[in-house]
């Protein structure tokens, strides 16, 4: 489903606290990436379109074409790391080899960075994510942290386990109600109308502007959570919520009783599967209340609708269009594409990360974030991301749709502010304070 207006990749960054030893850092993906045969494989499309594309071995494989070495211009800040970013997120990966590209930026900010770029085809972002974070290990020395495990070889399980399974009356009940619960979601999902027309939405352009906000204390976000009796998800979604009504009143636009829909990823794959390639996740469309301008309101609703969510098979029905759409000769792709993206005005992903901090080749992860690609007309993503006690956002856009992505950031980091400020000052609000910008 590429296009040169939405490249199919999922963007990372990881921002070290010393320059990277690239030796290092090449034997670890050597010996930890490139132990899964997509990553020495590309992709060839079948003849004339017609039928599906197949992973073909890269006989000419070189690391050296997927490791790059970058440096900022002055000043070397997260303004010059962000344009960067953007541009990468802009550039198509090189079809003739393995979709995927590692970015060492050297320098930044007295450390250094790394972005990567893996195509969706690869795997998902949720497993992409695992992937990259198996890279790291608990301390600067290394260690025993869980590695990624080459997929399965199909063998076990799949259709002939839910075969097995109908002998069983009671599953066999449950499965036909699971399956008319589906087929009247699907029909609510062909049901939605169009998402209504703001400067979110509209035709795609070729060059992409990321953004991404400084470390919030997540035990403050828990905390605030506690109060309203939410989650950590829903108070999140509730301050990007915030924030997109205060970029679309900043623009002009009337925003009193707009609602829009995120198409928000919903991992399916298995705990036991977390660290498998591949393809596994569904999606769910949340209607966000950007019309109602008080912040507890907002979260008590938003609470609701996300209670309301997690009880429907929406996710399920999702994953099983997308799969068929997999399998549909690839000119049919740009109809499904549409269909899905004008039910929504943006794509939402809210991932938590590791809870410990991490090393990477020897250097200490101080932030990290992730960009998931768009579809349709939509020109937005934003991100969350949780790790090592703080949680971040990053926004990626469409630069001819939401040229300033730094706006978005700064209203969802006011409007967590407003959400956060009935609770008394701990010493972690003072601590976040200090914490420098990614």
């Amino acid at each position: 489903m590429d296009d040169p207006t939405n490249l199919m990749m999922v963007t990372g960054l990881l921002v070290l606290d010393k320059p990277l030893d690239v030796r290092r850092f090449r034997s670890v993906i050597e010996r930890r990436l490139l132990t899964f045969a997509r990553f020495r494989r590309k992709v060839v499309e079948a003849p004339f379109g017609f039928g599906q594309p197949r992973w073909e071995d890269d006989r000419h494989f070189d690391l050296d074409a997927h490791l790059h070495r970058v440096a900022l211009p002055p000043p070397g800040g997260q303004s010059e790391l962000q344009t960067l970013v953007g541009d990468l997120m802009s550039t198509p990966l090189d079809a003739s080899k393995p979709l995927w590209q590692l970015h060492v930026v050297e320098g930044y900010e007295g450390g250094s960075a790394v972005i990567s770029r893996l195509h969706h085809c690869i795997a998902d972002g949720i497993a992409l994510i695992q992937l990259l974070l198996s890279l790291t290990d608990p301390s600067p020395r290394g260690g025993s942290r869980k590695r990624a495990a080459p997929p399965p070889d199909g063998r076990g399980g799949g259709l002939l386990e839910g075969a097995f399974s109908l002998l069983d009356p009671v599953k066999a009940l449950g499965l036909a109600q699971v399956g008319a619960a589906s087929a009247l979601t699907l029909g609510r999902i062909i049901a939605l109308p169009p998402d209504p027309a703001t400067s979110l939405k509209g035709p795609l352009g070729v060059t992409k502007r990321a953004a991404w906000s400084k470390v919030i204390p997540l035990d403050d976000v828990k905390a605030a959570g506690r109060a309203a009796g939410a989650t950590v998800n829903d108070v999140l979604i509730a301050a990007a919520t915030g924030a997109l009504r205060r970029y679309l009143e900043g623009r002009g636009e009337d925003v009193d009783g707009l609602e829009v829909r995120a198409a928000v990823p919903v991992n399916l794959r298995p705990i036991e599967r977390g660290l498998e390639l591949g393809n596994s996740f569904g999606l769910v469309f949340l209607q966000l209340p950007i019309g109602i301008s008080e912040p507890r309101r907002r979260l008590a609703e938003l609470k609701v609708r996300m209670d309301r969510i997690k009880a429907s098979t929406e996710a399920i029905v999702a994953f099983g269009v997308l799969t068929a759409i997999g399998v549909v000769p690839k000119q049919v792709h740009p109809l499904a594409i549409d269909f899905f993206g004008s039910k929504a005005s943006l794509v939402l992903t809210n991932v938590p990360g590791p809870r410990e901090p991490l090393y990477l080749a020897g250097s200490k992860i101080v932030n990290n974030m992730f960009w998931v690609p768009q579809s349709g007309r939509m020109g937005l993503g934003i991100s969350i991301l949780s790790y090592a006690g703080g949680v971040m956002v990053g926004v990626g856009a469409d630069a001819g749709l939401v040229p300033d992505p730094d706006a978005i950031v700064r209203g969802f980091e006011a409007e967590l502010e407003r959400l956060l400020k009935p609770l008394a000052k701990g010493p972690s609000r003072a601590r976040a304070r200090s914490r420098r910008r990614a």
